[in-house]
């Protein structure tokens, strides 16, 4: 028996998921949180990054530039519209979302305070990627000097959640610099995407260019919630309780 169980542990397919949050913090002034991942499974990561600094070299920027939805002006839409098109076109990647309105948070009615919320949406976020017949390893982008408790909270609450103590689920979730990986700047691309949508901005006409592109491939708008074993692009939206 106990073989039988190494053999199936050992055939566990691992797959890579790459995280990204904007406007994450209680009193930045923004109305919508997105919290968003782009996985793809482990053996396809190098190809994937590989690819996508092709696409950068080929609209003559250099396979280190970084992908950043802040980023897109009209001198680089054409750029971007070609990962948008990328994204889509490749059936090993995939992204899911979660839009938590933060017009009406009450933490205080459900004795919580914002890290501990936020935390429950991360979870919500990921939740539904996880399988107990694969692995996971979880990357997050840096964002402040908090991030390695930050990561360590994450780790303990998605493995609890999971029944994952032996860890044999999630093994991996670390801190790293989107700079270094490419689907966690296409994350940031996407997570940007659906915030701007949700604010419902129009600040950019380029913006605008990449936004219609995502509504157009995926099928939905972005503003409401997607069925939810959709695989490609995976929105969930958080609205609270009513007390």
């Amino acid at each position: 028996m106990l073989v039988a169980l190494q053999k199936i542990f050992m055939q566990k397919q691992t797959f890579n998921i790459y995280c990204d949050e904007s406007c994450h913090l209680e009193s930045d002034g923004a109305c919508a949180m997105v919290l968003g991942a782009i996985w793809c499974p482990l053996r396809e990561a190098s190809m994937i990054a590989s690819e996508i600094r092709e696409i950068k070299v080929k609209h003559d920027l250099p396979p280190w530039f970084e992908i950043k939805w802040t980023k897109v002006t009209p001198s680089k839409v054409d750029f971007y519209l070609s990962l948008i098109d990328y994204f889509f076109q490749q059936g090993n990647l995939h992204f899911r979302a979660l839009v938590a309105d933060k017009t009406n948070l009450r933490h205080g009615d459900f004795g919580q305070d914002h890290d501990q919320w936020y935390y429950k949406m991360y979870f919500d976020m990921l939740k539904v990627l996880f399988s107990p017949s694969s692995r996971y390893h979880i990357y997050i982008d840096i964002k402040d000097s908090r991030g390695g408790p930050k990561v360590r909270k994450l780790k303990e609450v998605l493995g609890n959640a999971n029944y994952d103590f032996c860890r044999d689920i999630i093994e991996r979730v670390q801190i790293v610099r989107s700079h270094e990986i490419e689907q966690l700047q296409l994350a940031d691309l996407l997570v940007g995407c659906v915030g701007y949508a949700n604010r419902k901005l129009e600040t950019s006409e380029a913006k605008l260019a990449i936004l219609e592109q995502v509504r157009r491939k995926s099928g939905y708008d972005l503003m409401r919630p997607t069925l939810l074993r959709e695989q490609k692009v995976n929105i969930f939206h958080w609205c609270g309780k009513e007390v």
